[in-house]
């Protein structure tokens, strides 16, 4: 088996940018033990959770008394601890002891981008247990923190408490403020009464955040508030909790997803009651790059796939990759990955620091951070169905079959359009930091000078992004003005424009790294705005092994 370094050669490029010397270090042992477990017994697990040993629920026990628990494989329970105890979660709030220091989002998102490329059903856990410890530590009072955040970070020295954000209910959805879940006071803590009809974790997580509303709070969202909600009482019992049925899922089938009703359930207000709702946001904001990073892994499995198949498959006395065609998808898929891999690790080093030190943190940046977030959740979300589908294709009718990693990808990539945000969500989410902050202004400058700062022979390519960039304008000033229903309607279509504009910068800022770079920021541009019938270059053809054989482009040895 390949090593990380000759496998993902762009991955460790990227950590070696944002990863000063001492943590690179560090990263790159231990991602390489990570991705070695990853491939082998991760990976063999993931087929057995996915087939045969999806969790259930043992509603009843032999008395007829209802316990809720969920059973999970032993498989599955085995790629629990060995994951925490990486740090993939911990780490980001406790110091490394090898180093003692703390590492950081980076560092973690590529465990996570690993992980995803065998288990991306496991990594929604992770991500909701990295999104409760992101809540106590900001925004827990100390005693909450003190108590409940060392078990939400363990990484096998005390009992892990995976952790869990509940917020859909039945009539809610995306309308959060249409949530009805209730919080009665009763002295030092509330009781939890209702319903969170989509509850990813049910079951395996020690606490839960929640969602609900005091009574007497106003409607809508400014009258929610957050809460910690331990599973069970001190007494191992559950905790007013039960659960109604699981979700029977497409895909990401190694989560329990479950309709979760609270009966009283002993809760603990998180920080201000009246910011409940802006909390979640935050760790919305944490979610949906976790969303990203698992969209970006599964099309490196994807794309990963497809290679190994039609390097080794004959057709017709040839190998597919002979194949014009097959040479110009393998090529634009590499290209594609390549570049959005990039961008989602520009994002996070600048996420890093906005997100760990929010109080040092700028109002414009962090409607920066927001506005690359939904940016990148939309568009590599959509792309993860695309990989999947070009690597079934790929594979012919043996992409098909089960016995086969395809269909799964393709079953575990279809959620992540939906999880934290639809693409029209975003879109919204988009136009509002336009109305709010005035981001389209702050973006149109920021490409501008990103592109004034690039290389002649460099720049030379750019005229496709200087054009779509000026259209960007032009329609950003015939939308200035317009009605609601006008605005809104075009949300989606500007957020996609301003994702093109994005990836081709960082595409071409890539592209001064070497000769091979330089082909893929090309085969990148081409993909985004050449809508010619004729290809007159076919660059996918003429330089399809030089595309193919990054790791000597890169340095790799």
């Amino acid at each position: 088996m390949k090593r990380l370094r000759e496998a993902d050669p762009n991955l460790m490029a990227n950590l070696k940018k944002y990863l000063d010397p001492e943590l690179y270090a560090y990263a790159e042992e231990k991602l390489e033990q990570f991705w070695q477990l990853c491939m082998t017994d991760i990976d063999r697990r993931a087929v057995h959770t996915d087939r045969e040993g999806q969790p259930r629920l043992i509603k009843y026990d032999r008395f007829g008394n209802d316990v809720s628990e969920i059973w999970v494989n032993e498989g599955y329970r085995q790629t629990v601890n060995q994951t925490y105890e990486t740090g993939i979660v911990g780490y980001v709030h406790k110091d490394i002891p090898e180093l003692r220091r703390k590492g950081n989002y980076i560092y973690s998102y590529a465990q996570g981008y690993l992980l995803s490329q065998v288990e991306p059903g496991f990594y929604c856990p992770v991500t909701l247990t990295m999104a409760t410890a992101y809540l106590l530590e900001h925004f827990a009072d100390e005693e909450l923190k003190n108590k409940y955040l060392p078990h939400v970070i363990s990484t096998g020295e005390i009992e892990l408490y995976e952790g869990a954000t509940f917020l859909t209910e039945r009539q809610g959805g995306s309308d959060v403020g249409a949530n009805e879940v209730r919080a009665v006071p009763c002295g030092d803590h509330y009781q939890i009464y209702g319903e969170k009809y989509f509850a990813s974790n049910a079951g395996m997580c020690g606490v839960a955040t929640v969602l609900a509303r005091i009574d007497g709070s106003e409607p809508g969202t400014k009258g929610l508030s957050l809460f910690l909600v331990p599973w069970r009482n001190e007494d191992g019992r559950l905790n007013g909790i039960h659960i109604r049925r699981l979700k029977d899922k497409l895909g990401v089938r190694a989560v329990p997803s479950a309709e979760v009703v609270f009966e009283g359930a002993k809760a603990y207000l998180i920080g201000d009651a009246k910011k409940g709702f802006y909390y979640m946001m935050e760790a919305l904001n944490l979610s949906r790059v976790c969303n990203a990073v698992a969209s970006i892994g599964i099309m490196k499995r994807a794309l990963d796939e497809a290679k190994q198949y039609a390097s080794n498959r004959s057709a017709f006395g040839q190998k597919l990759t002979s194949y014009p065609m097959v040479q110009e998808t393998l090529a634009n898929l590499t290209a594609r990955q390549e570049v959005q891999t990039s961008a989602c690790f520009e994002l996070i080093s600048f996420f890093d620091r906005v997100m760990r030190t929010p109080e040092q943190a700028s109002e414009e940046e962090k409607a920066w951070n927001r506005l690359l977030i939904a940016l990148l959740k939309m568009r590599t979300a959509e792309e993860a169905i695309a990989f999947a589908h070009e690597a079934i294709e790929m594979h012919g009718g043996n992409g098909y079959i089960e016995d086969f990693v395809t269909p799964r990808l393709l079953r575990d990539a279809q959620v992540l359009t939906v999880w934290e945000g639809t693409a029209n969500i975003l879109g919204l989410e988009v136009l509002r930091l336009m109305r709010k902050y005035r981001v389209h202004e702050m973006f149109i400058q920021t490409m501008n000078e990103e592109l004034a700062k690039l290389p002649a022979a460099v720049r030379a390519l750019a005229a496709p992004v200087e054009n779509g960039l000026n259209e960007l304008v032009q329609s950003l000033q015939q939308l200035n003005g317009q009605p609601e229903q006008v605005q809104t309607y075009h949300a989606k279509k500007i957020a996609n424009r301003l994702c093109d504009l994005y990836l081709s910068i960082i595409a071409l800022k890539d592209a001064q790294e070497s000769e091979r770079k330089q082909i893929i920021a090309r085969l990148f541009l081409q993909h985004i705005w050449n809508d010619d019938l004729f290809d007159r270059d076919m660059l996918s053809v003429q330089y399809f092994d030089l595309v193919m054989n990054e790791k000597n482009e890169l340095g790799v040895r």
